[in-house]
């Protein structure tokens, strides 16, 4: 079954920190990647671009609107994602756990439904 382990945390803190600190979460990242590869649960991941890149878009009445920004404002943002392959939610916990933004931010999985097209 997949999963969509969604990667929330302060916006602003990436920014903050210092480059040494910043390149070690890269390597983090990239190590836990590397691992999930090997383990067979990676399907595709990526980083987003920051909140202020973001737009809205609604259709009312046929009209179509947009607005900056995401759709509600909170303390942490969306900032990326790893979509898995796990066998249950259980193990698709604890790959969660493993990623590096579950210790500075939260974790969010969800499971992919997967419709058959008649």
């Amino acid at each position: 079954m997949k999963y969509l382990c969604m990667i929330y945390s302060e916006e602003g803190a990436w920014g903050k920190m210092p480059p040494a600190e910043q390149e070690k979460w890269l390597g983090e990242y990239f190590a836990f990647s590397d691992g999930i590869k090997k383990s067979g649960h990676y399907v595709g991941s990526n980083a987003l671009q920051p909140t202020p890149t973001a737009t809205t878009v609604r259709v009312r009445n046929g009209k179509v609107s947009t607005t900056d920004g995401p759709f509600v404002e909170t303390k942490e943002q969306l900032g990326g994602y790893y979509l898995i392959e796990a066998k249950d939610l259980n193990d698709a916990i604890q790959v969660a756990a493993r990623c590096p933004g579950a210790r500075h931010g939260s974790v969010e999985v969800r499971p992919i439904i997967e419709y058959e097209r008649p």
